[in-house]
């Protein structure tokens, strides 16, 4: 990516001594370490929904794909094994992009409804704050306000995963897996 040869996109380096290190280590340690952590977090994500299949048949036909009896495992077994894949870097590009894809669509979904209202009633915080002595004092100081500085926390950190894995499997779907993958050093190819 760097090189200090002066040709068209070359990158000029403060110290162009450490040229070596960044092409020949750094980056390519760089790539790998953000695929791995990418793609074991989606694969961890998963694993529940491999465990419970048809769980999301339901949700799955409410946003429009039907028959939710296919799409909740496919999308369960994608998010799984899409991520162990695109952890070794294997088939990287084409499950980067399913995964991507799957993604886009998860951050929308966090996006258009958030949690809110929707998902603790007026009845529902006052049942929680009627039995106080379940929650520790932090818990209740969480609920004091019904319970909406809690779920702003809970849509944000949804939509900033959602944010945060889809582009990095857009990245990966774009790039590949890299210098250290499955794809270029034992299939010695990309796909």
């Amino acid at each position: 990516m760097s090189s200090n040869s002066g040709g068209a996109g070359s990158v000029k380096l403060v110290i162009p001594a450490l040229d070596g290190f960044y092409r020949g280590f750094a980056q390519p340690a760089a790539w790998v370490a953000l695929r791995v952590a990418i793609g074991v977090m989606l694969a961890l994500e998963g694993w529940s929904k491999v465990m419970a299949p048809m769980a999301m048949t339901g949700f799955v036909e409410s946003i429009g794909f039907y028959p939710g009896w296919f799409w909740s495992p496919f999308l369960a077994y994608l998010q799984f094994a899409g991520g162990i894949a695109v952890a070794i870097g294997l088939f990287t590009r084409p499950i980067a992009l399913a995964n991507g894809v799957m993604l886009a669509i998860t951050l929308w979904f966090h996006a258009v409804n958030p949690y809110g209202d929707a998902f603790l009633t007026g009845a529902g915080v006052e049942a929680l704050t009627a039995n106080s002595e379940l929650f520790t004092p932090q818990a209740m100081r969480r609920l004091a306000d019904g319970g909406a500085r809690f779920l702003e926390q809970v849509q944000g950190k949804a939509e900033n995963l959602s944010l945060f894995w889809t582009l990095g499997m857009l990245l990966f779907a774009g790039f590949g897996g890299g210098p250290l993958s499955v794809d270029r050093n034992i299939l010695k190819k990309e796909f």
